[in-house]
C-alpha cells in the first residue's frame, strides 16, 4: 500500500522504502511531489479547473501548445490535440489521418502498418496495431485486421544478420508490405523511435529510421511515431526520434508529457494535416470530454517548464550514459543476455544461455521473478515478456526519474545485480 512519495523514492505503509527505477510504467521523468507542479494545480484550480472543448479553450492548453511547439522536432508541427492518455492519443492520430487522405482526395488510404514486438494501446483500436501476442489473442474477434512487419530487433535479428552485415532488411520490409497491401491503401506506418514495454528498450541500428522515412515518402505514407515512452526526454533528446535526425508527420505522447501528476496524452500534427482538415469540411470528427483539459494541461505546462529550467533533457542523457556504463557489470551474470538502451530507458533480456541466447520457458516467468526480488529489496522495476515472438522472452525494463543521481543508479543497479543473481541461483 502505497504511503507517500518523494523525489525518486515511494515509502509504503509499513514505512518500507523503494527507489523507483522504472517510473512507474515509464511515467516519472521529473520526481515525485515536486513543489512547483502543486503550486500550477492550485493556480488553475482557483480559476477554472473544468470547461468542454466545444464550449471554451483557456491559456492552459494554450501554453503548453506552445511549449511542445518550441521542443518540436520541426517548425511545421504548430497544432497539438490533447487528451487523456497515450490509447486515446494513438487512436486520434489514426483518426486524423484517415480524415486528412479523405480530405485531401485519397479516400481509399486508410491501413496502418505496425511492428510485431510493439504496444500502441490497450483500447481495442490501439491494440490491433500492437504487436504483442498476450496482449492481443483474447480480442483479437473485436478488431480488423492490420498489417505488421518484423521489429529492428538488433539481438534477435528475424534476417539472422548482425549490425556488421545488416543492410537494414528490417526497414525494407516495410516497403515489401506497402507493395503487397497496395501504395494507394496504406495511409500511414507507426512504431516506437525504440521500443519500450514489449521489448524491454530495443535501439533500431543507425540508419534504420531514415530508411524509413524515404519510404513513407515515396510511397505517400504518413509517419506516425509513438513517443508515450521515449517523448519529453526519455531517451535523451526532446524526441526520442531525433536522434536519427527524422521528422515524421504525427508525433503520439502521454505518460511523461506530465510526470504523472495526471492523465494527459497529446498527438502533435505538421501544419499540412490541420490545413487540410480546416480548409476542406472544416471539423475533425472526433471528441472526448476531458480534451484539453484545463487543469491536466497546466500541470503538463508547469512539468514542461521544469524540465527546461533545470535542464533535464540533458540530464537524461548525461545519466543515462553512466547508468548504461553501470549496467554492463549485469553482463557477470548468467542469464544476463543483452544489455540495451538510450537516455534514460534501459532494458536488460534474460536468457537460459548466452552462448545460444536460449530464452526461458514462459512458464518459469523469469521476468517476474527477478521484478519480484527487486521489490523485495526496494527497487521497482518494469517486468515484461512475450518480445521475441508473442511467447517467449524475458526482460526488465528501467526508466528512473531524469533527477535520479549517480549514487542513486549505483543503489538501483546494486539491487538489480542482487535480485538476478539470485533468480539465477534459484534457476
Amino acid at each position: 500500500m502505497a504511503d507517500r512519495a518523494e523525489g525518486v523514492y515511494i515509502w509504503d505503509t509499513a514505512g518500507k522504502r523503494y527507489l523507483d527505477g522504472s517510473g512507474g510504467a515509464c511515467v516519472v521523468s521529473i520526481g515525485h511531489c515536486v513543489p512547483e507542479i502543486l503550486d500550477a494545480i492550485q493556480r488553475q484550480f482557483n480559476r477554472v479547473p473544468f470547461v468542454h472543448s466545444s464550449h471554451f479553450t483557456n491559456p492552459a492548453v494554450c501554453e503548453l501548445g506552445d511549449l511542445l511547439h518550441q521542443m518540436a522536432p520541426d517548425a511545421s508541427f504548430t497544432r497539438t490535440y490533447f487528451l487523456s492518455g497515450g490509447s486515446e492519443a494513438v487512436e486520434t492520430a489514426v483518426k486524423l489521418m484517415r480524415q486528412y487522405w479523405r480530405e485531401t482526395g485519397k479516400p481509399d488510404k486508410y491501413k496502418v502498418i505496425s511492428r510485431w514486438s510493439s504496444f500502441h494501446g490497450n483500447t481495442t483500436g490501439a491494440l490491433a496495431l500492437g504487436g504483442h501476442t498476450a496482449r492481443r489473442s483474447h480480442y483479437l474477434p473485436l478488431f480488423q485486421h492490420t498489417p505488421h512487419i518484423e521489429p529492428a530487433y538488433c539481438y534477435r535479428c528475424s534476417f539472422k544478420q548482425t549490425p556488421e552485415t545488416c543492410d537494414l532488411q528490417c526497414a525494407d520490409e516495410l516497403e515489401r508490405c506497402i507493395k503487397h497491401e497496395g501504395p494507394e491503401s496504406v495511409g500511414a506506418f507507426i512504431a516506437e523511435p525504440v521500443v519500450g514495454s514489449t521489448a524491454g528498450a530495443v535501439v533500431p541500428k543507425d540508419g534504420y529510421w531514415q530508411r524509413i522515412r524515404q519510404i513513407c515518402d515515396a510511397y505517400d505514407v504518413k509517419l506516425i511515431v509513438d513517443e508515450v515512452m521515449t517523448g519529453i526526454g526519455r531517451c535523451g533528446r526532446n524526441f526520442g526520434i531525433e536522434t536519427w535526425g527524422v521528422v515524421p508527420d504525427f508525433i503520439v505522447l502521454a505518460k511523461g508529457l506530465s510526470s504523472g501528476y495526471t492523465p494527459l496524452g497529446a498527438v502533435m500534427v505538421k501544419d499540412e494535416i490541420h490545413a487540410a482538415i480546416k480548409e476542406g469540411s472544416g471539423a475533425f470528427v472526433h471528441g472526448h470530454t476531458y480534451c484539453q483539459n484545463p487543469l491536466s494541461t497546466a500541470i503538463g505546462a508547469a512539468v514542461l517548464r521544469y524540465i527546461q529550467k533545470h535542464a533535464l533533457v540533458e540530464r537524461s542523457m548525461r545519466m543515462g550514459s553512466y547508468l548504461m556504463q553501470k549496467l554492463a557489470s549485469l553482463n557477470a551474470l548468467d542469464i544476463v543476455g543483452d544489455i540495451r538502451g538510450l537516455g534514460l530507458f534501459a532494458g536488460i533480456e534474460l536468457v537460459r544461455d548466452k552462448a545460444s541466447r536460449a530464452w526461458f520457458d514462459r512458464g518459469l516467468k523469469v521476468n517476474l521473478q527477478v521484478a519480484n526480488q527487486a521489490f523485495e529489496h526496494g527497487l521497482i522495476t518494469y517486468p515484461g515478456n512475450g518480445g521475441i515472438d508473442g511467447i517467449h522472452g524475458d526482460h526488465i525494463l528501467l526508466a528512473p526519474p531524469f533527477t535520479i543521481s549517480e549514487a542513486q543508479i549505483d543503489e538501483l543497479v546494486g539491487i538489480l545485480h542482487r535480485a538476478i543473481g539470485t533468480v539465477q541461483d534459484q534457476l
